[in-house]
Parts: structure tokens; sequence; C-alpha cells
């Protein structure tokens, strides 16, 4: 959360607080944290939500999934996965060993951030959009039948907590991605770090966001895709992602 106070006697432009303060965007972003997204969706009210893994992060060995059974077309979504968690961790490393040295990047440093922010935008989002095009329309028909949904009329399935996920990737990897260009451009130290700072947690939530939806993916919504899909319709899926 941006705090005014602390900001103005460190500094910062009131000019430049008020652009960030008044971003209709970050002020949902702040308000908003991750590992709360069931109860926003409203699925609190499912007796045993399709999105409520054992724990988001605590012993995810306990978690019996069989990859050897998924259809090859879910195996492909995993397998995309282990990419981006790879360019992920890199960009954690990365990004903490840039808040540790007081934001001095050097040239690894550069290497890495520009790497992640590029597979972020060429082959992170096309995935999403891949999914969302060929498994999800499907999967949340079949989910609404078996009665895998939340309480009331709207019905929602693990795949709006998926969509919804998606929508914010792209909120915060914008944001992030402008943080970190607008420090460079900005000569003021006190509003330089001002603005790294934001970055920084916002690069950092982005990061969390990510590892518990790649989780959640491959542990939950996935195994109810090989449960409530037949054959006939995974063959429909795979045709449907090599011609996007």
């Amino acid at each position: 959360m941006i705090n005014i106070e602390e900001s103005l006697k460190r500094g910062t432009p009131i000019e430049i607080l008020e652009k960030l303060q008044g971003k209709e965007v970050l002020k949902k972003l702040q308000g908003t944290e991750p590992v709360k997204k069931d109860v926003e969706k409203g699925l609190e009210d499912t007796e045993h939500s399709p999105m409520d893994p054992p724990s988001a992060y605590e012993q995810p060995g306990k978690v019996k999934v069989s990859f050897d059974t998924m259809d090859k077309s879910l195996l492909e979504f995993v397998d995309e996965h282990k990419i981006a968690m790879k360019q992920v961790e890199d960009f954690e490393k990365a990004l903490v060993q840039f808040k540790t040295s007081g934001y001095k990047v050097d040239q690894k440093m550069n290497e890495i951030f520009s790497a992640f922010f590029k597979y972020f935008d060429t082959e992170l989002l096309p995935h999403n959009d891949k999914e969302e095009k060929t498994l999800f329309p499907l999967l949340n028909k079949r989910l609404i039948e078996a009665g895998e949904h939340s309480k009331g009329d709207d019905k929602l399935t693990a795949i709006d907590v998926m969509e919804d996920d998606h929508v914010k990737f792209i909120q915060l990897g914008a944001l992030a991605f402008n943080f970190f260009g607008l420090a460079t451009r900005i000569k003021d130290e006190g509003s330089r770090i001002f603005i790294l700072d934001t970055a920084y947690e916002t690069a950092r939530e982005l990061i969390e966001l990510l590892k518990l939806h790649i989780y959640r993916e491959d542990y939950t919504l996935f195994p109810l895709a090989q449960k409530y899909l037949s054959k006939e319709e995974f063959d429909l899926i795979e045709k449907k992602m090599h011609r996007h």
C-alpha cells in the first residue's frame, strides 16, 4: 500500500504520488490478495471448492496426481508451465538481488529482467489465451453439469478463478514493466526509490500469483478436466490447440 505521508517525508513529489495513487487499477491491486481469490469469486459457498487446494504452498508433495494418465493435450499445458516456472524463478532471484543491492542493476540482472518480460508478452500471455479458447469453455460446461460450482444463480467454477487470474497477470505485468521503465527517467532520488519500491512489490505479487496459478492448474484444474472430459472431447481440444 502506498503511504502518502511517509513518501512526502522522503521528498517524493506530490505530482508523482497523485499520479500513482490515482490509478484505479493500482487501487484495485492494492486491495486484493491472490490467495483470497476464492472468497472474492464467491467460491466460499461451495462445500468442496474445486479451487481449494490442500494448502497454497504447504507440502505440495502430498497432492496425489498421476500425470501419466493425463491426456497429451493437458500434458502440453503442463510442459509449458515448467518452462514458465523456470522463467519465474530466474526473475524472482534477480528481483531479490536487485532489492538487496539497493536497486543497483548489473548486466546479468538486466538480461534476466528483459528475458522475463519478453517471455511474459510473447509466450505466457499466448499460453493463457490458448487455454481460454481451447480447454476452458468445454471444461466449464462439464463442471457445471457435474455440480462442481458455487451455489447461487451465477454458478461460478474453477474456470472463473483461472480467467480472473489471467486478467490479473496482464494488470500486474503492465504495472511492473511501466514502473521499472518510469524509474529510469526520474532524476530525483527519493522519487526514483519510491517508484522502484512500488515496481518491486508489484513484481513480487505477480510472481506469487503465477506460482499459485500454475499449482492450481496442474494439481486441481487439469485433474478435473481428466475426470470430466471424454477422449473425443480431448481430441477436439487438441485440434483447436494446434490451430491456435
